[in-house]
């Protein structure tokens, strides 16, 4: 297996291209004072786009990336792209920590060096890590599956072909949204291997044993269940298509970076907490960063395309089956659509921390990169040792 260091460097030309896009967007007939009920409100796309084409700078985005020690590895499904920063304490401990959709690694970088030297933001030398964290498959600079079949437990079973190169044998693995997915997948396929795994979200997909044998549903979890269900009706029409049919949505996010805009900025403002004028704590470099990534690779299809994949493998626990390492969980109060009660969790997962966080989103790394490295850094601390 090789591994060959990286730098991101777009072409010029496709940075020209962008430009010259974005100048000629055509907007479609958005009623003016929409308030964002059917969708994204066009004053506020309009002025994420005029931003996008005459305030961005993408050769700035890159150069923070680039300040980062990245790499390729050739694995068993592609070459992967990843950062691996190592740690500044006295025993850093090895951790993988997966992206979700519609992000990328550009949601770490404020997390990674809280992680590796957290001496730096009023941690402990003691408590730093090996931080190793990957493009999923088909996401930014990670080849696109070259076959079917590249769903969360796949892309596990890839993180461990990763680790193993990178010479680490047991490790802990920290994710939400698909990267929660991935790091149970990691508990469930190689728990001899995994210390712990850290949630910020829980899978959707994700259920445990339920019927003869095991405790009715509490008033809790009933409410949280339906509490999914009534959001999945107003704001899951994203996650249907891109299930069903992510391939014709693919042709005109990939052709119209405006529209590529709206798809992606929409989710990242709306599932992203709040500021006192109900605007999204998401700055627009951030949000632009993660746009620009998915337009100059071309991947949003590819990206999508990870949701028809995990549909076929979605994550339902058999009779007597568990996750069995130690799972953290800390739950941001503008998740969506809800964070789950413990006892639904504990169903499935060997809980051992729960905390209830004070601010913050789905996009925890992003928003409140001290408060989630805390956390991780307190889940993590007993299992270092084993």
């Amino acid at each position: 297996m090789s591994v060959e260091p990286f730098e991101a460097r777009v072409r010029q030309t496709l940075l020209d291209d962008l430009a010259e896009r974005l100048r000629r967007t055509r907007w479609a007939d958005l009623p003016p004072g929409a308030s964002g009920e059917t969708g994204i409100a066009l004053g506020d796309l309009r002025d994420l786009v005029e931003y996008w084409r005459d305030g961005f700078d993408w050769r700035a985005a890159e150069q923070r990336l680039n300040r980062f020690s990245q790499f390729r590895a050739a694995l068993s499904g592609g070459r992967v792209h990843f950062i691996h920063e190592r740690g500044r304490g006295p025993r850093p401990f090895p951790l993988v920590i997966s992206h979700g959709w519609p992000g990328s690694v550009f949601e770490l970088l404020e997390l990674i060096p809280r992680l590796t030297d957290p001496e730096r933001f009023a941690g402990r030398a003691h408590d730093s890590f090996d931080v190793v964290a990957p493009s999923l498959p088909g996401y930014g600079f990670s080849d696109l599956p070259a076959a079917p079949g590249m769903h969360p437990g796949r892309i596990a079973e890839l993180w461990l072909e990763l680790m193993d190169a990178l010479g680490y044998h047991r490790f802990g693995a920290q994710g939400g949204d698909w990267g929660a997915s991935v790091a149970t997948r990691l508990a469930l396929g190689a728990p001899d291997r995994i210390a712990g795994i850290h949630l910020n979200y829980l899978p959707g997909s994700y259920r445990p044993p339920l019927g003869p044998g095991t405790d009715v549903l509490s008033a809790a979890e009933a409410a949280f269940l339906a509490a999914c269900d009534r959001w999945d009706e107003a704001e899951g029409a994203y996650a249907h298509v891109q299930r069903t049919t992510p391939d014709t949505l693919a042709v005109g996010l990939a052709d119209s970076p405006a529209g590529l805009a709206a798809w992606i900025a929409e989710k990242l403002w709306s599932w992203s907490d709040r500021t006192a004028d109900g605007k999204s704590t998401l700055r627009r470099d951030d949000v632009l960063a993660n746009v620009t990534l998915y337009w100059l690779t071309g991947t949003i299809g590819s990206s999508m395309r990870l949701y028809h994949e995990a549909s076929r493998h979605p994550l339902r626990l058999a009779a007597g089956e568990r996750i069995q390492v130690p799972t953290g969980m800390a739950l941001f109060p503008a998740e969506t659509p809800a964070n789950p009660p413990r006892e639904w969790v504990e169903r499935g997962y060997e809980v051992t921390r729960w905390t209830a966080m004070p601010r913050g989103g789905h996009f925890a790394a992003l928003e409140e990169p001290d408060l989630l490295a805390a956390e991780i850094r307190e889940f993590f601390r007993p299992l270092r040792a084993g």
